[in-house]
């Protein structure tokens, strides 16, 4: 084992994972008299809200990702690495990295983030990837564009419609909006490319095992979201609870709408499945409470203090998808943070203030969530807002609601760059219902699925 050289006489902060919460917590600690290392085994910072727009051809990859050395050449006193964490030893505070290197730390920020949940049916994998990087985005890309392919080529008309079945599991809002946004690449940016099929008769299923799409919002959001989506053409199938999965198609408990009400289950052949449905933390988080005597939810996220620091360990502190946190706010009960980008970065904010103020030798401040709402598109002109502000929650839904997702996305989005090309992406978009970045990579997988 070798430890990476580091000459500093300074307090030594490691963050671990360049996600919102990392990237915020670096920022934070940015003109303090710390050394702060940032590890990351991708080399880039990804923002994950307009990822599903990379999948679908709409935005390219660099629109909505920042090398993580650019953004941290202005801050001297971050060190940036490209590499995965093996194990953390608490014992002696290093961070041990594949291929054997150690990185001692003095603070320890993790901010690893979360990746797919198949609720113990991994095996489901291979025929319905998720969402979360951007090798994820470019193989439903993949298998998006070469299942119309396949279909144009297809002579069965059985066959033919598997292949035009298009099928998105989980109504939040990465769900929500793939769908939306997979009905309008058949009906608004194919038709007439193709000579033996019409992209517009493919089918798109939004499955949800619960009541209603959009849970985490009022349920007259929910309602106006389903409206919405059947507008564009979209199938919104709830309480459809999916029970199996392979190379043919998905299996659903319960019976097929308009079919014979007394079936148990129900079969939809579909080339192109996409999962959505569940969100299971790093594997770092059981990992780390393993080494620290910490616990786990169910989810995997581990269970920290209202300082985000774990119990027993003021020195390591757990962000963003990777923690299981509740907000704190004087004179009321603590409530769980939620999942999203916002609870993120402020974690990021707070976990590195902390880590000062005990440099400082005073007491570190329980985290206190600020919820600015929710926000989610459908498509074209369409989306809804759930605001909070001091008034009262601010809610609205259609052409203004869509208006506002897409500017306030524009406007978190790293970098000017990012911002020019993506509205300038998206002023294409809306005026020639084009998408240029429809580029398919692996061409000999691209063979074999289309032989398939």
């Amino acid at each position: 084992m070798s430890s990476i050289p580091n000459t500093a006489i300074r307090p030594r902060v490691v963050i671990i994972g360049c996600g919102f919460g990392g990237l915020e917590a670096a920022r934070a600690l940015h003109g303090s008299a710390v050394d702060v290392t940032v590890i990351d085994k991708t080399n880039h910072h990804l923002f994950q809200p307009l990822l599903y727009q990379v999948a679908t051809a709409g935005l390219s990859a660099p629109a909505i990702a920042a090398p993580v050395r650019h953004l941290f050449r202005k801050q001297p006193n971050v060190t940036t690495l490209l590499g995965e964490v093996e194990r953390i030893d608490v014992a002696a505070r290093q961070v041990l990295l594949q291929g054997g290197d150690a990185l001692p730390y003095d603070h320890l920020i993790v901010a690893a983030g979360a990746t797919h949940s198949y609720f113990g049916r991994d095996d489901w994998a291979p025929f319905a990837p998720g969402l979360k990087t951007l090798d994820d985005a470019f193989e439903i890309r993949r298998r998006i564009l070469l299942a119309f392919e396949a279909a144009e080529r297809e002579g069965d008309p059985v066959r033919r419609a598997a292949w035009l079945n298009f099928v998105v599991v989980g109504g939040g809002p990465t769900g929500v909006e793939m769908a939306g946004t997979l009905a309008e690449i058949a009906r608004h940016t194919l038709p007439g490319e193709f000579r033996h099929i019409d992209p517009a008769s493919a089918r798109i299923i939004l499955l949800e095992g619960g009541t209603r799409v959009l849970q985490a919002m009022p349920e007259a959001l929910s309602q106006r979201a389903k409206e919405q989506l059947e507008k564009l053409g979209v199938e919104v199938r709830v309480n459809a609870r999916v029970t199996a999965i392979d190379a043919t198609g998905l299996t659903v408990a319960g019976p097929a709408p308009g079919g014979d009400p007394a079936a148990t289950s129900y079969t939809i052949p579909s080339q192109c499945i996409v999962w959505g449905a569940g969100v299971a933390a790093s594997p770092l988080g059981r990992l780390l409470a393993d080494a620290t005597g910490s616990t786990t939810d169910r989810a995997g996220r581990v269970v920290v203090e209202p300082d985000l620091s774990l119990p027993g360990h003021p020195e390591i502190s757990v962000v963003g998808d990777l923690a299981a946190a509740k907000s704190h706010v004087p004179g009321q009960e603590p409530t769980p943070v939620p999942g999203v980008s916002p609870g993120a970065k402020q974690m990021g904010r707070a976990a590195a203030a902390n880590v000062l103020r005990r440099l400082a030798g005073q007491t570190a401040q329980p985290f206190r969530y600020r919820d600015y709402g929710n926000l989610a598109t459908i498509g074209r002109n369409a989306a809804v807002v759930d605001l909070t502000s001091p008034m009262g929650p601010v809610r609205f839904s259609g052409y203004f609601a869509w208006l506002f997702w897409l500017f306030a996305h524009v406007y978190f989005l790293i970098g000017f760059r990012n911002r020019l090309v993506v509205l300038m992406d998206w002023g294409w978009a809306y005026w020639s219902f084009a998408r240029y970045a429809r580029v398919v990579t692996g061409i000999e997988g691209a063979k074999k699925q289309l032989q398939e």
